[in-house]
């Protein structure tokens, strides 16, 4: 017997009725001992509990700190922003990047701490 495709078991459900749909429920509930709809309802929920929190953030300079020579020079090699530019984010504070995923921007806050920059996720 040949595989089916689960393309073509999507194609066939949609052609079907509503009580034909159910039908296939009922026998699926019978022969495998499993309710389809609960799986197909749980299923999202777990997923939706694993992205907990946001999965991009806005990396932002809070303040420079004491050796502001070196936060410029990584807010350059960072942003690809000139001199004046950099300085500027450097002593007022601002974005450095926006929309970046958690993990990178855990990265970029490891990186402006260690040149002793604070550095908010938002």
């Amino acid at each position: 017997m040949a595989k089916i495709s689960t393309k073509e078991i999507i194609d066939s459900i949609k052609e079907m009725t509503i009580l034909e749909v159910k039908e296939l429920v009922d026998a699926m509930k019978e022969e495998f001992g499993v309710d389809p709809s609960a799986v197909a309802v749980a299923a999202p929920v777990a997923g939706a509990e694993a992205n907990e929190g946001p999965s991009t953030v806005n990396v932002v300079l809070a303040s420079a700190g004491a050796n502001k020579i070196a936060v410029i020079k990584l807010v350059r090699e960072v942003t690809g922003l000139g001199l004046k530019e950099a300085k500027d984010i450097a002593d007022n504070g601002g974005n450095i990047k926006e929309n970046v995923s958690t993990d990178e921007a855990n990265e970029l806050k490891a990186k402006f701490e260690e040149a002793g920059a604070t550095i908010e996720l938002k």
